[in-house]
């Protein structure tokens, strides 16, 4: 019996995960496996890759034969190198551990308060926000100075002798469609 290490998907449509498995050769792609190895996940920053060492190690000495994906896996992990007894590849990227919401808002609060004069780790949607009482503290100094040539159109619309607007009460005899009617 031919022993394969090969994937077997999971996930969604479009996207994709992955199990790391030992199965026949002969059966299915997601058919039944012998046994679970490790889970490879592309689409996440960076890709997940956990594989268990000591497993892969072992069936690579009977005569496990991996697939080309999973032997790129494994020489990422550094399984290949181990087996083969080449020189170990450099270490995988691992994504940063995410903060709470909770220390980011505790964080957050203390800086506004004062208290603390640490900006928050991550910059959030709302960061703007908070910034537009600077800006509008700044911006008088910044605006054009008033021309005393040009008149203010409150000064103008109180001195005007029509309020309403020019002609809203045409009583003064000019001639208009109301006054043909008499």
């Amino acid at each position: 019996m031919a022993v394969k290490i090969r994937l077997l998907r999971m996930g969604k449509i479009r996207n994709p995960q992955y199990r790391i498995v030992v199965a026949d050769s002969r059966t299915k792609r997601d058919g039944r496996a012998i046994e679970y190895v490790g889970i490879y996940q592309p689409k996440e920053h960076p890709s997940v890759i956990q594989v268990k060492s000591e497993r892969v190690q072992y069936w690579l000495s009977v005569g496990a034969q991996p697939s080309g994906a999973v032997q790129r896996i494994l020489e990422k992990t550094g399984d290949w190198q181990q087996f083969k007894g080449l020189p170990a590849p450099p270490p995988l990227l691992v994504a940063e551990e995410k903060k709470s919401r909770i220390e980011i808002y505790e964080a957050e609060a203390k800086a506004a308060a004062g208290v603390a004069d640490t900006k928050p780790a991550t910059p959030k949607k709302g960061a703007k926000a908070a910034a537009a009482p600077q800006a509008a503290a700044a911006k008088p100094e910044q605006t054009k100075p008033v021309d005393p040539a040009e008149p203010n159109r409150e000064a103008v619309a109180e001195t005007a002798a029509d309020p309403a607007g020019a002609g809203a009460a045409n009583t003064e005899g000019t001639t208009g469609a109301g006054a043909d009617a008499s």
